[in-house]
């Protein structure tokens, strides 16, 4: 027996539909690649959403056509994540950090035939376009009058002109919601970058997921600033779950530094803000600096790698912004935990709730996991016992684009390559990337632990922690730092500092000081890049 519900397929298109019907003057902000804030709101983005897709028409474009972005986070970018998928479509967002070379066989392996790009990125452009044969146009994000001069792009047309012949009447076509929506390939640390294909289906499930109350508690209430940027993992579905909840959205184009992302926050009343530690690293030294305060931000999200523990105490206590710890992947649309607490937990004291919220938390609704041994057996939610991390879930990856025939799934679940642990309350806490975990004498030592404990030294700007060979224990682990402008730290005192932190045979054997650490394309530390820039390297001792 069927039940007898209306049979309305979940579509990107609903997204903005309803962002328009119900929230129309609710605010789009951006800081533009101009250097000034333009203002929109939900009405005129989803009338100009509309206007893409005549557009895309009007190019003759068949549905599954992949239309690439090079872009920062601002109006345009939105309106093209909804006019491309809207359309049936298939919106692919690209990196521009990637090496030059790399994005030209992202694009080609892609198929892209439409490439939309932010005039700051021309350079990028220019010297990967005669490599993409498949791109018949390409579009600078801007103002007919600013197009750039002597590019030497073919087929350059500004966005502005390309919309300004199209029409805003357009009816979104209605199709199968596991039609494929957009494109996010990986950053691709071993050998070339996958793309995972998500789905209009996947993408609303998600965007629900994230605005649910013990996820990223989402309301029409909320500013919402996301410092992730839009080329990395859509924006960790804040530009869907915004339109799902008709917030204000405030974004902040190029200017990554503290200093501008404090104004905008102050500046447009900012309530949640998202992003990786890198940049909340900035914020925090541009307040320190200034001995400056939030008026409004009251919770910030962080992902992408683990919260320093010195970092969240820093947000709660001396500014009074609630960190929410979160954890995903691009296989997975990203979202999968959120660390937020059990009512039982509110009754903690201050050192009981922190070392909850240093976890990555418990999977949001729709995401299941566990934990295995080297054999694939199950392993206990102990809190101590750690072992492989795998997922499943309806906006998880069942398949790589382009890799029919080869799923990545082991019995159906999706291996992350993290190690973690989790509790007998369900919350999860990556101990270490399979990849980077330390094994010494036998025993597992976290790179994470080790990084945290150097994080909280006042004169570490970064800490990246990496295992070196030893002849009697296999690995010993040791930390690399880069100190922050005009601070000091020796050897001896940087070892010292881990005394009672974390157990002996943990404390690294040796302290590397480094100018800088190297960063990948999503803010990450690039482990592989330091222990070929440590090549040769040998312990103490050894």
């Amino acid at each position: 027996m069927l039940g007898q519900m209306q049979n309305h397929p979940l579509l990107i298109s609903a997204l903005i539909t309803h962002a328009e019907r119900h929230h129309a003057d609710g605010e789009i902000v951006s800081r533009r690649v101009e250097g000034d804030i333009h203002r929109t709101d939900w009405a005129t983005l989803a009338k100009r959403s509309r206007q893409v897709a005549n557009a895309l028409d009007a190019d003759q474009l068949p549905a599954g056509t992949r239309v690439a972005t090079v872009a920062w986070n601002g109006y345009r970018h939105m309106e093209l994540y909804f006019g491309v998928s809207g359309s049936q479509r298939v919106l692919h967002t690209l990196n521009p950090r990637l090496h030059p070379q790399q994005l030209a066989w992202i694009i080609n392996h892609a198929e892209d035939t439409v490439v939309c790009f932010d005039t700051t990125f021309t350079p990028l452009i220019a010297a990967v376009h005669s490599k993409c044969p498949t791109v018949k146009r390409w579009v600078a994000l801007c103002d007919a009058d600013k197009l750039p001069a002597d590019s030497g792009i073919p087929n350059l047309v500004s966005y502005e002109g390309w919309l300004a012949a199209q029409s805003s009447n357009y009816r979104w076509p209605q199709f199968d919601e596991n039609t494929a929506s957009s494109l996010c390939y990986t950053s691709g640390t071993t050998g070339n970058p996958k793309g995972v294909l998500y789905s209009h289906r996947s993408t609303l499930l998600h965007a629900y997921a994230a605005a649910l109350p013990d996820s990223l508690n989402l309301s029409a209430r909320d500013a919402v600033l996301p410092v992730v940027p839009m080329f990395h993992v859509n924006a960790w579905g804040l530009p869907y779950a915004a339109a799902a909840v008709g917030c204000k959205l405030v974004f902040p184009g190029p200017a990554m530094d503290g200093k501008s992302i404090y104004e905008l926050i102050e500046g447009e009343q900012v309530s949640l803000a998202a992003g990786v530690p890198t940049v909340w690293q900035m914020l925090l030294g541009h307040l320190q600096a200034g001995g400056l305060k939030f008026s409004k931000l009251n919770r910030t999200v962080i992902g992408g790698s683990a919260c320093p523990p010195a970092m969240l105490t820093t947000f709660q206590d001396v500014y009074g912004v609630e960190v929410l710890h979160a954890w995903g992947m691009t296989e997975m649309s990203p979202l999968g935990t959120a660390c937020t607490l059990k009512n039982k937990q509110l009754a903690l004291d201050d050192a009981g709730r922190l070392k909850v919220r240093l976890k990555q938390g418990r999977v949001v609704y729709g995401v299941d996991m566990k934990i295995v041994d080297g054999e694939g057996k199950e392993l206990p939610w102990d809190g101590r016992t750690y072992g492989d991390l795998l997922v499943r879930g309806p906006w998880i990856i069942d398949q790589y684009f382009r890799a029919e025939g080869d799923s990545p799934l082991v019995d159906g679940w999706f291996p992350t390559g993290d190690v973690a642990t989790i509790d007998a309350d369900g919350f999860m806490q990556i101990t270490d990337r399979s990849k980077d975990v330390i094994k010494s004498g036998g025993e597992w030592i976290s790179s994470i632990d080790v990084e945290n404990v150097a994080m909280a030294h006042p004169a570490v700007a970064m800490a990246a922690c990496i295992g070196m060979p030893h002849p009697k224990w296999d690995e010993r682990p040791i930390v690399v730092v880069a100190l922050k402008p005009g601070a000091e730290l020796s050897r001896d005192d940087m070892l010292a500092f881990y005394e009672g932190k974390i157990a002996k045979w943990q404390i690294p054997d040796d302290v590397v000081f480094v100018q800088s650490i190297p960063l990948g394309a999503t803010g990450k530390m690039m482990k592989v890049s330091l222990r070929e820039q440590l090549k040769g390297y040998v312990l103490p001792g050894v």
